[in-house]
């Protein structure tokens, strides 16, 4: 696969320096994208160290602590943009996200791809990765929504328009794939000269554990929510 000069990158901040620049000029916060570049390329760049050395050693103990530090940083992602950020609400946050997700990664490494070794690195930080986000995002939508509704509907009805909201990225996803977009996963693969048809199988693996960690997680923490608020 081509490998692209670290000088190259740099042509990619002239198009963030632009969004930049609207995003103060609209918003008000001249910093917030420069510091969120600043970690993205900090945090890719120790996390390239951190796999080097787990694809190296397979220490079981690393790869558990790589887990855990993917559940509780995307929790704490989630809460930081919610009114209620009480140690309960991330609990649920928490729990939510560990088990909508990791029920979806462990069928996929242990039934679905049938490795001879379903804890591999390998395979197991790439999916848990694109597990874990996806289910942050999702509740980051729902959670959000649902305080939100909830100042005008009662508890059933504020929790269905969140759930809803929170699944449109996914559902409009699985409708655009293939006609409008090839994603990640898929076109890395056929970048690095896999067989376009065996990259689709392993897409529709991604996208199907994507939708369902997401709601799955959704339905933990709005089930939590529901239970916890009185009706108005």
């Amino acid at each position: 696969m081509q490998t692209i000069p670290l000088i190259n990158l740099t042509y990619m901040l002239l198009p963030l320096c632009v969004v930049a620049f609207f995003y103060y000029l609209w918003v008000g916060k001249k910093a917030e994208i420069a510091l969120a570049t600043a970690r993205m390329s900090i945090q890719l760049i120790l996390i390239g160290y951190v796999l080097t050395s787990l694809f190296t050693t397979n220490a079981l103990w690393l790869l558990a602590l790589l887990v855990a530090v993917m559940i509780t940083t995307a929790s704490l992602i989630v809460r930081r943009n919610l009114h209620h950020q009480d140690f309960q609400t991330y609990s649920a946050i928490l729990v939510a996200i560990a088990l909508g997700g990791s029920i979806n990664l462990a069928l996929v490494l242990w039934c679905v791809l049938d490795l001879e070794n379903p804890l591999d690195p390998r395979f197991v930080i790439p999916l848990a990765g694109m597990i874990y986000a996806n289910a942050m995002n999702a509740i980051s939508l729902a959670a959000e929504r649902y305080e939100k509704e909830r100042e005008h509907h009662e508890k059933e009805k504020a929790r269905a328009i969140a759930f809803r909201a929170s699944m449109i990225p996914q559902i409009n996803s699985f409708l655009a794939v293939g006609f409008v977009s090839l994603p990640g996963m898929m076109t890395g693969q056929i970048l690095s000269g896999v067989d376009p048809l065996i990259a689709v199988r392993y897409q529709i693996v991604v996208m199907a554990m994507i939708l369902s960690s997401g709601a799955m997680s959704n339905i933990l923490y709005l089930s939590y929510a529901v239970s916890k608020e009185p009706n108005i």
